[in-house]
């Protein structure tokens, strides 16, 4: 069973690695996507103890939520359940949404698709530049004044946003992409919210799967997906980025571990509150992610670890 971490200094007990849910019904490998499948992965998820289930509004649109609802009907007591606010899909493009109206009626709409009573972390997913932080973050605090959500949280924000924001409501968790060739928010952000006792929830911990090693060309990412357009997983950034796999993988054989639970139990050592939340609709890979608990990464696993170069290509 996987060991247990506290959400923050205050938070539940959650599992030491959670699930993200984007890729069951958005953005990754369209013709691969199976919701009975998801939904049986999610209850696994629970068996194995994984209980920190995160989600968002904007996955599908509305999809995910959906999704993660049904599967979790009957056992949601047993989930620690996470979605997020602050995106619209329009008809190009995404584009960021803070006011206090949209999140009034986004939390009853995601309450709805959860067919929950509560969520448990709601989370800003970008701070839109055209409304004060401290109005979009007070309108979320009325969500857990009138029993619609038990936390708040925040999704890749600065640690002076982190301070703003805590000014008006107390911020239980920061969600931040954080792997082996993400690095960015180890200088600042992930330090302050180890001294805050503030969660860090780490996204993208397997760097949206190329650090698995699973992909050798970019021509193995599937039609349709996303990650065709990041510019890490173009011709010669891919070709450039490889290496890096190939030294995760020497970690690897040391241990008879995976090159994926390598990445894991790295970013596990990132904090006492650093939870990474990868992402599968694979029940093996489920198990396989669960299980990088249980490696323990010597100091010279980490000297190779920390010692990898800087990836080619933006992290978009």
């Amino acid at each position: 069973m996987l060991h247990t971490v506290t959400l923050g200094s205050y938070g539940p007990a959650v599992g030491a690695v959670g699930l993200g849910c984007m890729g069951m019904s958005w953005a990754y490998d369209p013709s691969g996507r199976d919701e009975d499948t998801s939904a049986g992965v999610l209850r696994q998820a629970l068996d194995l103890g994984v209980n920190l289930i995160d989600t968002a509004d904007v996955y599908g649109p509305f999809t995910n939520e959906e999704l993660v609802g049904r599967a979790l009907a009957g056992r949601r007591a047993q989930a620690v359940l996470a979605t997020k606010v602050g995106f619209v899909a329009g008809e190009q493009r995404l584009r960021r949404d803070g006011r206090p109206e949209h999140i009034r009626a986004a939390v009853d709409a995601s309450l709805r698709r959860l067919g929950t009573d509560h969520i448990d972390l709601y989370q800003l997913h970008r701070v839109d530049p055209e409304v004060p932080l401290t109005e979009t973050w007070g309108a979320m605090a009325e969500t857990v004044r009138a029993g619609k959500v038990r936390m708040l949280g925040l999704s890749d924000v600065t640690a002076e946003q982190v301070r703003t924001a805590h000014e008006v409501h107390p911020v239980a968790a920061v969600q931040t992409e954080l792997s082996l060739w993400t690095r960015d928010a180890l200088a600042q952000l992930v330090p302050f919210t180890e001294r805050s006792g503030i969660a860090c929830i780490a996204y993208a911990p397997l760097g949206r799967g190329f650090l698995t090693g699973r992909f050798r060309s970019a021509q193995d990412v599937p039609e349709g997906d996303w990650r065709r357009g990041n510019p890490r997983f173009e011709d010669a950034a891919f070709a450039a980025n490889l290496p890096m796999v190939d030294r995760i993988r020497g970690v690897a054989e040391r241990h008879g571990a995976s090159a994926a639970q390598i990445a894991l139990a790295w970013v596990m050592t990132r904090g006492r509150y650093v939870v990474p939340i990868p992402g599968t609709k694979n029940p093996a890979f489920l198990k396989e992610n669960v299980r990088a608990s249980e490696v323990r990464l010597a100091p010279e696993d980490l000297q190779v670890l920390d010692g990898l170069p800087e990836p080619v290509g933006a992290r978009q």
